[in-house]
């Protein structure tokens, strides 16, 4: 597979798409609600969001022939792409978070759920 090496993507559009939007997204999600539900702090998020953003960069490495932190020549473009993971799992997981701590809240308080 060639690589196209753009600025959000290292290898394909759709390699991109799978893992780090719908695996990471998906498991982000699960991240922010586990949070939301034990009233963890976003430090506890973002502490197993930077975990799975290495797992995911793993996935794109062993998967998709990505680069990953290691050998240390790869180390500058793993990380930029790696930066790149981590706001999209951040993302998916603060939107799991907010959504479980709104239904809590609404439960908790009798709100009406928008």
């Amino acid at each position: 597979m060639e690589k196209e090496m753009a600025l959000l993507w290292e290898v394909t559009f759709f390699e991109f798409l799978i893992v780090s939007v719908v695996i990471g997204g998906a498991l982000a999600y699960a991240i922010g609600r586990s949070t939301a539900r034990s009233w963890s702090g976003w430090g506890t998020l973002i502490f197993y969001c930077l975990l799975l953003t290495v797992a995911i960069r793993f996935l794109h490495f062993s998967l998709f022939r990505g680069t990953f932190f290691l050998p240390p020549e790869t180390l500058p473009t793993a990380l930029h792409y790696a930066l790149i993971d981590f706001a999209v799992i951040v993302a998916f997981a603060a939107f799991g978070r907010m959504r479980t701590r709104a239904g809590q809240m609404a439960r908790q308080y009798r709100f009406e759920r928008a």
